[in-house]
């Protein structure tokens, strides 16, 4: 108590002089503590957060120039900066400590609101001057331990350490993973050629990957939320460093599966906008990444003695946005292709509407005459045609509507013998097999549309990058005089449609003809023809085929359009072999018909 005679106001203004001293260093502290977040943040961060604002989203992005370590599991990756989100509910005192750990991680999001807007679909992009580009990386000099070593395993930091694996549908998620050597160290070049596979009950994609070239890659996955569940992400390492490119790479193939990873996907409010059915201007985009799902099956279904799956009703139908007409027809047990858009599947008679009175004019390797007898036998209703030779000229003729009829020719580029095989783009040196072609373009008429793919044998013939580079520059020097010939003459040009190779499947993946080099050769030639001011589309095959390659069961390692047999085929079992290429015959007609 005080004592007798004590000031009792004197008493009370020492102790609130006490406080206030105590209150002010508290008030100081915090405001420098302010300041130095506010500086922190640099201009962007700050149009940013006035956006969210705007947006009336609960979170803001922060970019900080200095790393900040939210999380336990730290990305051993360096970052330069790093970007979070933050709710803005959170525990103020927590935000300020969290400020002192510095360690670099990965992007991290809490608790975000996903609307339909922010979120939208993979889109692969083509590298702009991909042949040079090649080339020069190719022929890099090594003169490091960490570019001369090989790729024997990769480290996955988002992944590898993680018990549990369960991403958000909708979302793109981009992982990044490191290479190592066989000691474990980190290589710093890339040119390794991983199989991507992310596939689920109903679900089959190839992810698409980017080559960092210091030897990181990064991966995006994405599932739509219809198709929540459990997944498979696989990584094998196919060919190290550009071997898969080598004249003879069955000698360097190293085929090892480094990851099989189960990732759940669960559903949450994120939304991707509907696929459109494809329009004209979708055949623009030079590379795909598309995606296999599956609405429907019968798991009771056995080859019939004609050696076809019947699987589901032919009327059996499809389920938008996925596709639209009748998805039975496509007799693949229910599973249908998109990418960017979709495809309609074709009735007999929408498709002799589209193609009456036109005139196709297929080059390409073998699988084009698969492609044609398919189109012919399962969407043109003219089943007696049991197979087509690798050259001709012929008009075909509606057997419901003797007034429709389409022109189709077709020539073999894989040898300008058509008996023979494996010279591919280097058959346009042969004088005779030129003008063969030539021939064609300088009729009264002309066809409308030309498909052409480079092809196999080309992966077989051409002993370096270099000189395949040179083999599809003469290419499309050709054909732009072949189609500048047809101008001149005052003719409408044909459009020029390029289908991209396939991706070899099963035992074939090692081979001349490998998907590291068709990949590769598909980029070249897609260039050259770019460069030509001649590609009015393309229709991307290797990405159409790729989710079935790793076995032999719906491809012969070089053809996924055999004709249907009830028959063995290489791995001792009855393939499913003609559905992947019947699928590519609509998307076919989806590029033919597609409205302007």
């Amino acid at each position: 108590m005080p004592g007798k005679g004590s000031n009792p106001f004197s008493l009370y203004m020492s102790r609130s002089n006490s406080r206030f001293s105590t209150r002010f260093s508290i008030l100081t502290l915090a405001i420098f503590v302010a300041m130095l977040i506010i500086w922190s943040i640099d201009g962007s961060t700050i149009r940013n957060s006035v956006h969210v604002w705007r947006q009336g989203r609960d979170y803001i992005v922060l970019k900080l120039h200095k790393p900040v370590n939210l999380t336990h599991n730290a990305s051993s990756l360096s970052m330069n900066s790093t970007q979070f989100t933050l709710n803005l509910t959170q525990d103020s005192s927590s935000l300020l400590k969290n400020f002192t750990q510095l360690e670099p991680v990965a992007p991290i999001i809490l608790n975000p609101i996903i609307k339909e807007s922010d979120v939208s679909w993979i889109l692969a992009e083509f590298e702009q001057n991909f042949s040079s580009d090649l080339l020069s990386r190719w022929l890099a000099p090594g003169g490091e331990p960490c570019r001369d070593s090989k790729t024997d395993e990769i480290t996955i930091p988002s992944l590898d350490d993680q018990n549990s694996r369960k991403l958000p549908t909708g979302e793109v998620h981009e992982i990044v993973f490191q290479a190592l050597d066989d000691s474990g160290n980190r290589r710093c070049f890339g040119g390794d050629y991983f199989e991507i596979d992310l596939s689920g009950e109903s679900w089959k994609s190839r992810p698409p990957i980017k080559d960092f070239w210091d030897g990181s890659y990064s991966i995006k996955l994405q599932v739509h939320p219809d198709f929540a569940g459990e997944y498979n992400l696989t990584i094998v390492l196919l060919f190290r460093h550009f071997e898969g490119l080598r004249f003879s790479p069955e000698r360097f193939v190293f085929w090892k599966e480094l990851r099989q990873i189960p990732i759940t996907f669960y559903k949450n409010t994120a939304q991707l906008p509907e696929l459109p059915i494809c329009q004209k201007a979708d055949f623009l985009r030079d590379v795909w990444s598309g995606r296999w799902t599956r609405h429907g099956k019968n798991d009771d279904c056995q080859i019939d003695n004609d050696g076809r799956y019947r699987c589901l009703k032919a009327d059996f139908p499809c389920q938008k946005p996925w596709c639209n007409g009748s998805l039975g027809s496509l007799e693949s047990n229910g599973w249908v292709y998109s990418t960017h858009c979709s495809f309609k599947i074709f009735s007999a008679d929408s498709a002799w509407e589209c193609l009456q009175n036109r005139w196709i004019f297929f080059w390409g390797d073998s699988n084009h005459v698969d492609s044609i007898r398919n189109l012919l036998n399962f969407v043109l209703g003219l089943p007696k045609i049991p197979s087509v030779p690798r050259r001709f000229d012929l008009n075909f003729t509606n057997p419901s509507n003797k007034s429709q009829t389409v022109r189709i020719t077709s020539i073999f580029n894989g040898h300008w013998n058509a008996t023979l095989n494996y010279q591919g783009l280097n058959s346009l040196q042969n004088e005779e097999f030129r003008n063969l072609i030539m021939k064609y373009f300088s009729e009264e008429t002309v066809p409308d549309t030309i498909i052409m793919n480079s092809g196999l044998h080309d992966g077989v013939f051409w002993k370096t990058v270099r000189r395949f580079i040179k083999g599809a520059e003469y290419a499309s020097k050709f054909w732009e005089e072949v189609i500048d010939s047809v101008k001149q003459r005052g003719l409408q040009a044909p459009q020029l449609l390029y289908r991209t190779t396939i991706a070899t499947g099963g035992y074939a993946r090692s081979l001349a003809f490998n998907p590291n080099k068709m990949e590769a050769y598909n980029g070249i030639v897609l260039d050259k023809l770019k460069n030509a001011g001649i590609l009015s589309g393309v229709i991307d095959d290797f990405d159409m085929t790729f989710p079935w390659h790793y076995d032999n069961r719906c491809n012969d390692g070089v053809h996924y359009g055999r004709a249907p047999a009830k028959a063995k085929w290489r791995d001792g079992k009855i393939g499913h072999q003609y559905f992947v290429d019947l699928m590519l015959g609509h998307v076919l007609l989806n590029a033919l018909c597609a409205r302007k």
